[in-house]
């Protein structure tokens, strides 16, 4: 299986675009990276019409005659859900390890930072997602449009597990409050998160892990 590329995942954001010209509500990139992480580690096989019906207000056509945009959508998409779901089954011991899940995540504050002062006045006073936010919100819009399926455990153990897990993920729904301590992809780039974030991010991450195992305890075996 071939990794997305960042070229690949700047052609989601173009097929998501195309799509938002005939429906404004449709997420961009990043909410749709946490929407298919949840799909992944739910319980239950979401079926594909159900999900896409929630995420993108249709469902996609396959037929590269009659939709060629949907069906490049559709393979990038699917491509993604196979890297994510291998990831989540791998033997990740650390973060860093090759394979391990990677949320495609910007870093929006940054990029605000790296503007000049008359680029951001255009921009306007619109308030900027934190970091991994959006992925966050995605993940939670899943099991809050398919709440049956993230009810925590019978068992008090695991269910301790489990809704700790929820939790550092519903964390990342909230705004980074500062300081802006550390920089999340190059030490070159100007300080726009607070390195709690950084942490509660990782964290996070190893919750994704957590709940997929939880949900899928042979997939593990």
């Amino acid at each position: 299986m071939t990794e997305l590329t960042f070229s690949d995942f700047d052609a989601l954001e173009n097929h998501l675009a195309l799509m938002r010209e005939h429906d404004a509500e449709v997420p961009q990139w990043e909410f749709c990276e946490g929407f298919l992480a949840a799909l992944v580690c739910c319980r239950r096989a979401i079926p594909a019409n159900d999900y896409f019906d929630v995420l993108l207000g249709r469902v996609p056509v396959q037929s590269e005659q009659s939709a060629p945009h949907d069906a490049a959508f559709l393979s990038l998409w699917n491509r993604r859900w196979a890297e994510v779901d291998a990831a989540l089954q791998a033997d990740v011991q650390a973060l860093e390890d090759l394979g391990a899940y990677h949320p495609e995540v910007s870093d929006v504050q940054g990029a605000m930072l790296l503007l000049s002062a008359d680029e951001r006045n255009q921009l306007g006073d619109e308030p900027m997602p934190s970091f991994a936010q959006v992925w966050a919100l995605g993940f939670m819009f899943a099991v809050e449009t398919w709440p049956q399926e993230w009810v925590s455990p019978v068992d008090a153990e695991v269910g301790v597990l489990y809704d700790a897990a929820m939790q550092s993920i519903i964390d990342l729904t909230e705004d980074d409050p500062g300081p802006w301590e550390v920089a999340p992809f190059s030490e070159q780039d100007p300080p726009s998160m607070s390195a709690q974030r950084l942490d509660h991010f990782a964290q996070a991450i190893w919750s994704v892990y957590d709940l997929y195992e939880l949900n899928h305890p042979v997939a593990q075996n």
